[in-house]
């Protein structure tokens, strides 16, 4: 869903301008390549916009590790993503190979990821590998990639996903990255370090993990968006505190910013 129920900005703008005020001063951020459609706006398009907008607003020495580029020239974002324009593109760096990443990764130089999954559980466990039993899969996903990392070593990790039934379970069919606990142990009690993620934005609500269990929390609704209406679209209900905010909306500024500077091509936040 990319339309808000007001006309004057998107969900894509709304959750846009929140992801942006995650966004530090300083902060490295890494963002993957994505697919295509509506997964390549969640994993790719929103952050890269939300990134431009800090540095607009209050993060301007905040930076990007975007597919293997650090730092590519945003203001040139090519009209289609194939591994020539990747090759092509102007940045500070180009790693030849994905083990440099991976080895950012582990010394924790990244300060925030963008991840999304295709099951997200109650609480922060998150699946790309397999749907159904795994040496018998309903379906067999991309795999687990560099998200397992992500989780452990990166400080603030983001999840964008759309609100469903099908994707928020209580139990995620397989763990590919461990959230906060799993079976009733946290992550300590499993002898890893803190880590998980840090939010979970979607297209009706935000979501945190601020509770003494590390259980899923409703952190705030969409304007016009009902607590009926999300817990209606999860396989579990999370902690919802006694007074819900409204997600902030986006200012006139920060919309003026996304529309005529960022993207106003909408190549980004298209769908």
């Amino acid at each position: 869903m990319t339309t808000a129920r007001s006309s004057a900005y998107s969900t894509n703008e709304l959750v846009t301008a929140l992801v942006a005020s995650e966004i530090r001063d300083d902060d490295l951020v890494f963002v993957g390549v994505g697919t295509n459609g509506r997964a390549f706006t969640l994993a790719v398009g929103i952050p890269l916009v939300a990134l431009q907008l800090a540095r607009l607003r209050h993060a301007p020495g905040a930076s990007v590790y975007f597919g293997n580029l650090l730092e590519p020239d945003l203001s040139q974002m090519p009209t289609t993503l194939r591994q020539d324009s990747f090759t092509r593109w102007h940045a500070a760096a180009s790693t030849a190979d994905v083990g440099y990443k991976c080895d950012m990764l582990m010394r924790r130089r990244f300060d925030v990821s963008f991840d999304s999954a295709a099951q997200i559980d109650a609480h922060g466990n998150l699946n790309i590998t397999a749907i159904g039993d795994y040496a018998r899969p309903t379906v067999r996903l991309v795999g687990c990639l560099a998200q397992p990392e992500h989780l452990a070593f990166v400080p603030r990790p983001i999840v964008m996903m759309d609100l469903s039934r099908r994707g928020f379970v209580e139990k995620v069919d397989f763990v590919t990255s461990v959230g906060h606990a799993r079976d009733g142990r946290t992550r300590e009690e499993l002898g890893l370090a803190s880590g998980g993620p840090h939010l979970v934005v979607t297209d009706k609500a935000i979501f945190d993990f601020g509770t003494p269990g590390r259980r899923m929390r409703l952190r705030s609704l969409h304007p016009g968006v009902t607590r009926e209406e999300v817990l209606d679209l999860m396989g579990f209900v999370p902690v919802i505190p006694d007074d819900v905010p409204v997600t902030p909306e986006p200012a006139a500024a920060d919309l003026a910013s996304i529309r005529g500077t960022i993207d106003p091509g909408r190549t980004l936040l298209k769908v």
